[in-house]
């Protein structure tokens, strides 16, 4: 939205919206006004903000580099940025034959720890995902990226 017509040495409003889903952190966003003042035809303008995110979720991906019949597991937290209560439901899980997870509330409302671990017995990697539903209509679901490599390296004992 901009004011259409500014007298010369008048002032005029420019509304710039930023959609800020996806991003976190510092962030900068340009923007271009042209004029008809023929000293000045563009003006750019910069906002600069930091962007807080929702919720971090560390890591993103899981990987698991394994001997098959061991028991590895890893471990994803996940947390609120806001005030608003943080509740983490299950969801699509592409990986139960291959792993088992349990869900930990380490701080009520705030912070999750999400415990993988695989099942002994297969040697064959595998790829797929977790998908937790949040509660948060900005962000319904965190998904939870997993991927395992056999090793096949014997270790001293």
């Amino acid at each position: 939205m901009f004011d259409p017509a500014v007298p010369p040495g008048g002032e005029g409003k420019v509304t710039l919206t930023v959609r800020t889903v996806g991003y976190s952190g510092a962030k900068q966003w340009g923007a271009g006004v042209f004029t008809n003042d023929p000293n000045f035809k563009e003006i750019s303008l910069t906002l600069k903000a930091f962007v807080k995110p929702l919720l971090t979720v560390s890591p993103t991906h899981v990987r698991f580099d394994s001997l098959p019949e061991e028991i590895a597991t890893r471990e994803v937290v996940i947390k609120t940025e806001i005030s608003k209560p943080l509740a983490l439901v299950p969801g699509q899980f592409t990986l139960g034959e291959r792993l088992t997870y349990r869900i930990e509330e380490m701080e009520k409302g705030k912070r999750f720890k999400v415990v993988l671990q695989t099942i002994p017995g297969r040697s064959e990697g595998f790829n797929g995902f977790l998908k937790l539903k949040t509660g948060y209509p900005e962000k319904p679901e965190i998904k939870i990226w997993i991927m395992g490599y056999p090793s096949e390296k014997r270790r001293p004992t």
